[in-house]
């Protein structure tokens, strides 16, 4: 009688033993990040911290001619400079905001159209001159019925960039 309490009790030690090697703990899931190398336009900046284009919209809303806020942000590029990639205009829904460097101490690339990018720099508004805007449409390669099209002045979103950030595209 002993030898088969003694065995049950050996056999019970086995097949807990063995539960217990066979449970497997699931792997944590990993967040993956990605990372990004950019090209770096200016002063160096980082992508942390950076708002959304929609974020933007609602801050140049709150913005009257005269005021200015520092921000970083992201944006698609509508069209560049031709001649030597003075000035950008980033989508910014039914507008565009006209970005500019600071102290034209950088150009950007002239071929970056359609490209999302980060900006970081001051952000106002201004009313650009019929002058200025068909000097800039004159510049972006327009027409020259596009061009004589400018009558007014116009409120426009501008932006004043120290420093960009271009992903670079593995090859």
């Amino acid at each position: 009688m002993m030898k088969k309490i003694l065995f049950l009790v050996a056999l019970s030690f086995v097949v807990l033993g063995c539960k217990n090697e066979k449970t497997e703990e699931k792997p944590a899931v990993e967040k993956e990040e990605i990372a990004i190398n950019y090209q770096t336009f200016g002063d160096k900046i980082t992508d942390e911290n950076v708002l959304t284009k929609t974020e933007m919209i609602d801050k140049y809303k709150d913005l009257k001619p005269g005021d200015t806020v520092t921000v970083k942000f992201a944006a698609t590029v509508k069209d560049v400079c031709q001649k030597k990639g003075c000035w950008m205009n980033l989508e910014m829904g039914e507008q565009e905001a006209m970005v500019r460097f600071k102290d034209y101490g950088f150009f950007m690339p002239k071929d970056i159209a359609g490209q999302e990018i980060i900006v970081n720099g001051k952000a106002y508004v201004e009313e650009m001159s019929v002058e200025d805007q068909r000097h800039y449409a004159e510049d972006g390669g327009k027409s020259a019925e596009e061009i004589a099209a400018i009558t007014e002045t116009k409120r426009t979103l501008a932006f004043e960039a120290d420093g960009v950030l271009i992903p670079e595209v593995e090859k």
